[in-house]
């Protein structure tokens, strides 16, 4: 096989599974494979998983010394450890050195949030803009910031993390033990939550948006405050450093109306008489994960 130096190889490693890809010099995808995690096998398993996966993808790129590998959660600056991962067996674990240990090649991890930004300010919607926000919604809230192609991780490693800063004193208690959070607001679950309270029948996001279209009461209430809440952070971060393009992934960025009434409720709490950054639906979809993580290398 002729080989190519420019090719590259990325990893998104989910709770449940496991994808990776090859992307060629161009950064068009030349192969692309899924399995599952089996996560509920262990640390160990895990590992072996992962190599399973490289060892299929690498005979595509026989010549990378090197792989990207994306993941809930983030390397801890204080001692080199994964945290905040979902998938808790990973938690406290150095990964990236395990990872280099058993494939023999270096290992680039970075949170799935800023690799979902990374990818659509290269490749996707905010494709030649200067500075991008990405924003993920769905059953968390997370983001990442992108800076002429350069992800800005920030020396905590927890830049763009608009879903952790209070815009509720009074709001529900979030999981990382702060009150009113945006993710303890506006995430799926959330809001799944609200409805349930208001009007005592349990449904899914995709119902309550459903609801709400069709004029139902208790959802027109809920999708107004969810609409504010979305308005007030997102203008919170507009307002701090006012980035060039937003653009929007995860579940919740399939609601049409993020993109009108949402943004006009942006507008509403900004800093400015005109709101002109543009809020965009991303492009690469379930695909920007894995594609961020093959251009970390």
């Amino acid at each position: 096989m002729q080989t190519n130096p420019h090719r590259r190889i990325g990893i998104d490693l989910g709770g449940t599974k496991i994808e990776g890809i090859v992307l060629d010099a161009a950064g068009q995808p030349l192969l692309r494979e899924r399995i599952e995690t089996e996560s509920a096998r262990g640390y160990a398993h895990i590992i072996e998983r992962i190599a399973l996966l490289v060892a299929r993808l690498h005979r595509a790129a026989p010549e990378c010394t090197a792989i990207g590998i994306g993941t809930p959660g983030a390397i801890s600056s204080r001692d080199g450890t994964l945290k905040n991962s979902n998938t808790q067996s990973l938690n406290g674990r150095h990964l990236r050195e395990d990872l280099e240990t058993r494939l023999g090649m270096e290992v680039r991890i970075e949170n799935d949030a800023n690799l979902f930004t990374l990818a659509e300010a290269v490749a996707g919607a905010g494709r030649g803009a200067p500075l991008v926000f990405g924003i993920i919604m769905g059953t968390g809230v997370g983001g990442g910031i992108v800076h002429r192609g350069e992800l800005l991780p920030g020396p905590q490693h927890i830049a763009g993390e608009w879903g952790h800063h209070c815009i509720d004193v009074h709001g529900p208690v979030c999981y990382c033990g702060h009150r009113g959070c945006v993710e303890a607001l506006i995430a799926g679950p959330a809001i799944e939550a609200q409805y349930a309270a208001l009007t005592g029948s349990a449904r899914r996001m995709p119902a309550i948006v459903d609801a709400f279209r069709a004029g139902e009461a208790g959802a027109k209430e809920i999708f107004a405050t969810f609409l504010d809440r979305f308005g007030r952070a997102v203008a919170n971060l507009i307002n701090i450093l006012d980035p060039d393009v937003i653009v929007l992934g995860g579940g919740l960025s399939n609601i049409d109306e993020l993109y009108t009434l949402g943004r006009d409720a942006v507008a509403g709490y900004m800093f400015n008489d005109e709101i002109r950054t543009p809020i965009l639906r991303n492009q690469l979809g379930d695909s920007a994960g894995v594609i961020g993580a093959a251009l970390l290398v």
